[in-house]
């Protein structure tokens, strides 16, 4: 299993982090995500062979909310 931290934009209240959370919960692979509101920020443990960076960002993109990896 792989961890990562995106950096994710546009979140206003506990819906929104409902709303994330769910998106990628919902990925086949995806073990566990908890996202932050206060650091606008999502960890995500995951399965490496199933899923990557760049597929849970487009994940929480197309839910409609901006996000990067963070550095």
């Amino acid at each position: 299993m792989e961890k990562t931290l995106l950096k994710v934009s546009g979140m206003t209240c506990g819906n929104c982090v409902k709303k994330v959370e769910a998106t990628l919960n919902e990925l086949d692979g995806v073990e566990k995500a908890k996202v932050d509101l206060d650091n606008g920020a999502a960890k995500v443990k995951y399965d490496e062979s199933k899923q990557s960076p760049e597929s849970l960002s487009k994940a929480v993109s197309d839910a409609g909310y901006e996000t990067e990896p963070k550095k």
